[in-house]
């Protein structure tokens, strides 16, 4: 009775552990429910029995919503009791699961599956800090357990490639590179190459290269790589087609050997001829340079003509007397020249009021000049006709600008070298005197042989003179002692360093590494301001100074950074840019196009100068091709004043040089050397390629207190002389006169601009006393000392620094994060099969950072960029000087230093 009892009594009590058990679970599911609405969540355990955690047998993976499709999410786990889903941190509502449960025969363990359906509202709805995701809680007797988080994302594919492959044409065994930038999609779309419809294997063809960020690189180009390219990219959602590219591999011509020499002719001579077959050019290929043949006296020179060697045949009689005649009679000239020079200098010293060599630069001077010549009785004002014979008696004095009025005039001053630096050529105005001499009768033109030219040519100075009748004017600008070339240099090892031409933008970056160990080199670096060897062919324009780095014979281990300022406002759209280089032999030609892609050298070009990664010495500019009038070249405009010697003018000169600190320095030189002083800070003026001439006028002259001479306050400079500006700087002047020497005050504006173009104004404000002029720097200090440094302290970035940047990004990475994040982080968006060919890509990106950085040295925005990627968290620029000094340090100790 007691055991029936016991047992039932024990019956009873399994009976109420079961219910209270199902009522926790029912509790569960009752809560799960609410927390789906009301965001409770569900106690993390339940009073269980001993036992052992769930295992999750399967977990839910990642999924993707295709179009309008749910996805199921599965879970399945053992020994459990309940599994219920969590969805972006709230419980799924219980009716939304599916449930079913299983024996598991090996263990006896009970294993439960469940699932769950995701619709693409439910993830378009959802706007939070990540992706949708869920994740599956289980419970056991002993507790519970949670399995991984799955993420839920809507697929898709945009229909437009990003970047399409371009059509080239390449010579054979040229690199080519072909860009494909897929359709943004999720997730990500694999793209596959196409050649004429058939796919690329690039495992089976070394010479092809596909994993360089979907790009196609064919490595040395064949006749049969040329065909139409396609870039294919597709993931689960769709397929899309790229434009297709066409490639064009061409071949120039080359000379077969030479033919045997023929026999010798008749004439002495014989020759050899060649052909343009080894190979013949194909598909647009040059044909071969030079002659097909060849010709060359077969006798050394002995070759006999009736009877006499060649050499001692001798011209004919008749030929012989003309010869004699022609010379004696250019030495009769010679002599009677020179009598006449001597009588005309010996009479000008006994005369002081008669016959004035009138130099005459008042055109760009705006200064009076004094002219005395004699009038007809006629009234001509210039006795310009031999047919006309001078009065003696009448004597007239004209004094004033000189100033070209009519159209025709006005043309002439336009196209001739009016702002040009003006030479010594002379202006002659005979006296009546020397008319009655009879040495000329009309006015005397050392240039164009028209009463309206003025003096042009390339002399510089601006002395004043003083002419017998002391009648001031101010001479020509004569010409300088100019340098041909500034030049630095520097002795460099393998710690590499940096060489910079002070005040000029030019500087050579040699890298660390660059040259070998126990190796030193004295580098060294020039700037041409003479006349460029470089000459313009049709529209292309010069827009940066020749530039010579060496020795030439110098072998670097990794690319050098060489930066030359240029003066084009940069526009793919409107300028098609070069890189030359100067040839053993003095001819220049082109190392590439700006926009190509090349594997030999890099060009990043800035809005003021142009990067250049080489690996050989030489000489270097760029030149520009303007496809559009809206091409612009950018002009640095200054007014430079001083003091005449006569003591109420004042001279001011404006120029207008290429924008760069080159160019400008040679300004600056000559206006120190003659005493000049910058009046203004110089601004820039964006010039077209319209066509159209530029304007220089002066403005606001204070009345009553100056004066400019009539006619001379507005000058004119054709197009063509200001967009092929290079050889001169290129200015003009004008001449203000005080009305009383008290006056020590001058205001006025000079406006320059470009007719249907930009204008400038330079508002002058200044004291013509030099005790009271406020100067004006003209260059910043920045760069005028040290112009070699070598060793660490050249670089902006601590060495132990960019050895763990290059460590980090050198190894490529599945997510991208390598060097060509590290690249487009960096603004360097083109041209990255240049670096993929190099040994450590990260360095050579970094190399280009210190050439761009060189003044501003900003470690923050490549702090940054390291921080955007996601590799590195640490600002380079809260490193304490302590810290850098250490790292130089260490770096000096391991290298032996």
């Amino acid at each position: 009775m007691g055991r029936s009892a016991a047992a039932g009594g024990g019956g009873a009590g399994a009976r109420r552990w079961l219910q209270w058990l199902g009522l926790c679970f029912w509790a569960a599911g009752a809560a799960a429910a609410r927390g789906a609405d009301s965001g409770e969540a569900l106690p993390d355990s339940i009073p269980s029995a001993p036992g052992t955690l769930p295992h999750f047998i399967e977990e839910p993976d990642d999924a993707y919503i295709i179009k309008s499709n749910p996805i199921a999410l599965r879970c399945k786990a053992r020994p459990a009791m309940q599994i219920f889903f969590k969805c972006n941190g709230e419980w799924v509502h219980q009716n939304e699961h599916v449930s079913e449960e299983s024996l598991d025969e090996s263990s006896g363990l009970k294993v439960r599956e469940v699932f769950i359906n995701v619709t693409r509202q439910q993830v378009e709805d959802f706007h939070g800090p990540e992706d949708y995701w869920c994740q599956c809680v289980a419970w056991s007797h002993l507790g519970t357990s949670k399995s991984r988080k799955a993420s839920v994302r809507i697929a898709y594919l945009r229909k437009n490639f990003e970047q399409d492959p371009q059509g080239r044409e390449v010579p054979i065994e040229g690199m080519i590179v072909l860009h494909c930038r897929p359709p943004e999609g999720v997730p990500a779309a694999e793209v596959e190459w196409l050649k004429n419809e058939e796919p690329i294997d690039s495992e089976q063809d070394e010479n092809i290269d596909t994993r360089a960020d979907h790009n196609l690189i064919i490595r040395q180009a064949r006749l049969s790589d040329s065909g139409n390219y396609t870039c294919m990219a597709a993931n689960i959602v769709a397929k899309r087609r790229s434009l297709s590219a066409t490639v064009v591999v061409y071949v120039d011509g080359s000379w077969e050997l030479w033919s045997e020499w023929s026999v010798c002719s008749p004439e002495c001579e014989h020759l050899r001829i060649r052909e343009c077959t080894a190979p013949p050019p194909r598909n647009g290929g040059k044909f071969c340079e030079g002659l097909s043949q060849e010709s060359e006296n077969c006798t050394d020179g002995l070759c006999i003509l009736d009877k006499k060697p060649l050499h001692e045949i001798k011209p004919q009689s008749i030929e012989n007397a003309s010869d004699i005649a022609l010379y004696s009679g250019l030495g009769a000239a010679v002599v009677a020249v020179a009598v006449l020079v001597v009588g005309v200098t010996l009479y000008r010293r006994s005369q002081s009021d008669y016959g004035v060599d009138v130099i005459d630069s008042s055109a760009l001077t705006g200064g009076f000049q004094t002219f005395n010549f004699k009038t007809v009785r006629q009234g001509n004002s210039l006795l310009l006709n031999s047919a006309m014979q001078p009065d003696l008696t009448v004597s007239r004095t004209y004094s004033g600008p000189i100033c070209l009025q009519d159209p025709l005039d006005k043309e002439l001053m336009t196209e001739s070298s009016l702002f040009n630096p003006l030479s010594d050529i002379k202006v002659k105005v005979q006296s009546s005197f020397m008319v009655s001499l009879g040495v000329s009768e009309r006015a005397d033109y050392h240039g164009k042989n028209h009463p309206g030219t003025f003096p042009h040519g390339n002399n510089r100075s601006f002395t004043t003179m003083h002419p017998r009748n002391k009648a001031p004017y101010i001479q020509n600008l004569s010409s300088l002692p100019t340098r041909t070339e500034l030049r630095t240099t520097g002795v460099f090892g393998h710690l590499g360093g940096r060489l910079v031409m002070p005040n000029t933008g030019v500087s050579l970056l040699i890298p660390h590494g660059a040259i070998p160990e126990e190796n030193s080199w004295e580098i060294y670096m020039s700037i041409n301001q003479g006349e460029p060897s470089l000459q313009s062919d049709g529209s292309e324009v010069l827009l940066s100074p020749e530039v010579t780095c060496g020795p030439p014979d110098m072998v670097v281990t990794t690319p050098f950074a060489l930066t030359i300022p240029h003066c084009a406002d940069v526009s793919s759209e409107h300028w098609n840019i070069h890189l030359k280089k100067r040839t053993q032999q003095g001819k220049w030609e082109e190392v590439m196009s700006v926009e190509d892609e090349s594997t030999s050298c890099y060009c990043l070009l800035d809005p003021f100068a142009c990067h250049v990664l080489l690996d050989s010495f030489g000489t270097y500019a760029l030149t520009g091709e303007p496809i559009t009038d809206c091409a612009v070249k950018q002009l640095k405009v200054a007014v430079f004043g001083c003091m005449s010697c006569n003591s109420l003018d004042y001279n001011l000169r404006v120029y207008c040089v290429d924008n760069t600190p080159c160019a400008f320095q040679e300004v600056v030189s000559d206006e120190r050397h003659h005493g000049g002083q910058l009046l203004e800070e110089p601004k820039l003026l964006h010039f077209k390629g319209n066509t159209f001439s530029l304007q220089i006028s002066v403005l606001d002259i204070p009345p009553f207190l100056w004066r400019i001479k009539p006619f001379t306050a507005c000058q004119e400079v054709p197009f063509s002389r200001v967009w092929s500006s290079n050889r001169q700087p290129l200015h003009c002047a004008f001449s203000l006169e005080r009305y009383t020497p008290t006056t020590t005050q001058l205001s006025c504006k000079i406006c320059i601009r470009q007719l249907k173009g930009h204008e400038q104004i330079l508002q002058v404000q200044t004291s013509i006393l030099e005790s009271e002029r406020e100067t004006i720097t003209f260059f910043a200090q920045e760069d005028s000392t040290f112009p070699a440094q070598t060793g660490p302290k050249a670089f902006k970035i601590p060495y132990s620094i960019r050895q763990r940047i290059c460590a980090t990004f050198d190894t490529p990475n599945a997510k991208g994060k390598d060097w060509q994040m590290l690249a487009q982080k960096n603004s360097i968006n083109r041209n990255l099969s240049y670096f993929a060919t190099q040994s450590s890509p990260s360095a050579v990106i970094l190399n280009l950072w210190e050439a761009r950085h060189q003044h501003d040295g900003d470690l923050d925005s490549l702090a940054c960029a390291l921080e955007e990627i996601g590799r590195t968290h640490t600002k380079l620029s809260n490193i304490s000087e302590s810290q850098l000094d250490e790292a130089d340090f260490n770096y000096s100790r391991q290298n032996g230093l």
